[in-house]
């Protein structure tokens, strides 16, 4: 369904922040723009007012997926259903230009494009993706990246709901160090070992004098 896809826009509106390393990208109308993809037709409605609109939105979809990451399903539906009432779709059954065998178009539900300005179509279009997700997949789906200090969102499609982080960089990096860690600690268990037995050689050689 198309309204899966747009899931997606929520991500990528939380991610242009990385609030562990102080990097912001949303930082101008571009930006704005880029967030919205191919729907360049949405994206040209962009002002600067929209930057402050949609840094405001990315906050508090962040606070969506704390608060799932979190294992707080509630707060999670509470917030988005929040943003839902404040910023609401109009849905309709679009067919674009895809045919089937017969000539029929290929019917499916789409969101219009009816808001006041940029942000509300572009988070409108967010959480109703958002949700669809939400509700299909559970809750649980909304995650953060575990590999520190990336707090990049992501969206758990796997099978067995094992995802962790939010790329294969960030898995490779956190496994690298993980694996670091494993090793320093064997190594500092082996040299306690080592000290141990020298001292116990040492008590046993001043016994036998």
């Amino acid at each position: 369904m198309e309204l899966a896809y747009y899931s997606d826009y929520a991500v990528r509106l939380v991610n242009t922040e990385q609030p562990e390393r102080g990097s912001d990208s949303l930082t101008s109308v571009e930006a704005v723009r880029e967030l919205f993809g191919p729907a360049q037709q949405a994206a040209r409605r962009a002002t600067d007012s929209d930057v402050t609109r949609l840094r405001a939105v990315r906050a508090r979809l962040r606070a969506v997926f704390e608060a799932a990451a979190g294992g707080d399903e509630v707060l999670a539906v509470d917030l988005l259903n929040a943003l839902m009432m404040e910023f609401p779709v109009s849905p309709q059954i679009s067919g674009h230009e895809y045919r089937d065998e017969d000539g029929r178009p290929n019917w499916h539900m789409h969101i219009a494009d009816q808001a006041a300005n940029a942000t509300a179509g572009f988070t409108a279009t967010a959480c109703m993706g958002l949700a669809f997700h939400l509700t299909e997949l559970g809750v649980d789906r909304l995650g953060i990246c575990e590999a520190a200090p990336c707090r990049h969102v992501y969206l758990d499609t796997s099978t067995n709901r094992s995802r962790r982080y939010c790329s294969d960089r960030c898995a490779t990096r956190a496994n690298v160090a993980a694996y670091r860690a494993r090793k320093r600690l064997e190594s500092e268990r082996s040299a306690r070992t080592g000290r141990t037995a020298d001292a116990a050689q040492e008590s046993s050689a001043g016994t036998d004098r």
